[in-house]
């Protein structure tokens, strides 16, 4: 072939050299250049198009590795055979996506952020460096479906040691998030309709619904979820987190407690998905007992994370299954592998068994104490008509505003001066009516000296007035 003759556009937004490649490869899709033909050599189709050969060389090397070309040494490329194709490419001139961004504020409330600097690198580094030997190249290959081992019966002490969670390493299985696990429980569990606290996760309620499942929202006052309305749904399994509500801040009643493991009782295909999320993180009075440790009749499936604990981008999660429900585990899942590193799972292992987890939890709980005090005594000394709720355990309270605002118009302004707030509104699964707006405030990720001033700009910009 002496040459090629192609139309490039030299105002388009296109490369040269991926409009000649577009323009020979459909060429040669629809036999408009035959097979073994010779294509024109770099330097004369660069003087023929009036651009560099670098260009040409670019265009050629695509082609090249798509197998639509082949180079003979010292000779040139030629067209290659290709299987037929039902379709030539178009050009098609797609609206761009735009990318959702995620507002940063000045001042972030979030309930889901962490203290950054109690992370203990310096250990957790020592554990990564002592894992990371050719002595250890077997954690290369694939483990075990539930997560190692050796991570398992950690997590089996801590549980029974901090929880009262009662279980055997073999009940439990590792992953990656409650997004990857709850999907596995969905699926473990012979039922259609689950009931869920309102408000609550929202991530919760997507995934089941996405499922294919019914969702009843079940709400929650001062005492927890309310078991008489969940009596009057047709649910057979029902989502908690009974030892600190998210977002109430509720604990479950002893009463409630009782009430709910009678309901699970009732039937054989009714279960309980306790959530324990932030358990760790309790600052008045004894821990509050598991519902898993409670239960006598294998009704409890116990979920919990690292996420609050150590870190969320260590991506470590589990569940602990009733022993009733474990061969239909291992015969669902018997193709599926541990969504989490095996080098993670060890590190995090020997981390548990050396004692650096519970000291790291006693540092933490200590540190999140001093803010937890330090933001409500600010709130009580100086804004005495707001109310506090939700403020024994976790890594947030929930602050009632009377305002001549709504709730929505005091995130916004709030929003407006770089101060990023989260109203309970936006956790409610259904429609609930509140008479006074109600935020989530977080403490874990604000600096403890910076809190009061952060709490005096938001009042400020509030209009809330300070009383000295």
């Amino acid at each position: 072939m002496d040459m090629l003759i192609f139309e490039l556009e030299r105002n388009s937004d296109k490369p040269l050299y991926e409009q000649l490649y577009v323009g020979i490869k459909n060429a040669i899709i629809s036999k408009r250049i035959e097979v073994g033909t010779k294509l024109p050599s770099k330097r004369k189709l660069a003087d023929f198009l009036n651009i560099s050969q670098t260009t040409i060389e670019i265009a050629y090397a695509q082609l090249l590795a798509e197998g639509y070309i082949i180079s003979v040494p010292r000779v040139g490329y030629f067209v290659e055979t290709i299987d037929d194709l039902p379709y030539v490419e178009n050009e098609t001139n797609l609206e761009p996506v735009p990318l959702v961004i995620k507002q940063s504020f000045e001042i972030d409330f979030n309930p889901g952020t962490i203290d950054l600097d109690g992370f203990p690198f310096t250990t957790w580094r020592k554990y990564a460096k002592l894992l990371i030997d050719e002595h250890n190249k077997d954690l290369l290959l694939t483990g075990h479906p539930q997560g190692e081992y050796e991570l398992r019966v950690e997590i089996a002490k801590y549980l029974y040691q901090s929880r009262g969670v009662v279980c055997s390493p073999e009940q439990i299985v590792i992953g990656s998030g409650t997004e990857q696990l709850l999907p596995m429980i969905i699926r473990l569990l012979n039922s259609n309709e689950f009931a869920i606290e309102n408000p609550g996760y929202k991530t919760v309620n997507r995934i089941i619904k996405h499922t294919g499942r019914t969702v009843f929202p079940i709400q929650v006052d001062e005492e927890g979820i309310r078991i008489s309305d969940l009596e009057q749904t047709t649910a057979n399994v029902v989502y908690v987190t009974p030892s600190h509500q998210f977002p109430t801040g509720a604990v479950l009643s002893a009463t409630r407690r009782s009430q709910l493991l009678n309901w699970a009782a009732q039937h054989s295909d009714r279960f309980i998905i306790e959530d324990d999320y932030d358990s760790e993180f309790r600052y008045l009075g004894k821990p509050i007992p598991s519902l898993q440790g409670l239960d006598n009749n294998d009704k409890v499936i116990y979920m919990s994370t690292f996420t609050k604990s150590l870190m969320p981008s260590l991506r470590v999660a589990y569940f602990v299954l009733p022993k009733s429900l474990l061969s239909t585990y291992h015969n669902t899942f018997t193709y599926y592998t541990s969504t989490v590193p095996r080098f993670d799972q060890h590190i995090l292992a020997n981390f548990m068994k050396d004692g650096h987890f519970a000291k790291h939890l006693n540092r933490m709980r200590k540190l999140y104490k001093k803010k937890h005090e330090h933001m409500t005594e600010v709130i009580e000394r100086h804004y005495p008509t707001l109310s506090i709720s939700g403020e024994y355990a976790g890594m947030n309270i929930v602050l009632s505003v009377p305002h001549d605002l709504s709730e929505q118009q005091l995130k916004e302004k709030a929003s407006n001066h770089g101060i990023g707030v989260y109203p309970i509104s936006n956790y409610m699964i259904s429609p609930i009516e509140y008479n006074v707006p109600q935020f989530l405030l977080g403490f874990g990720g604000l600096n403890f000296d910076g809190i009061e001033n952060a709490i005096h700009k938001l009042m400020s910009i509030w209009d809330v007035k300070r009383v000295n």
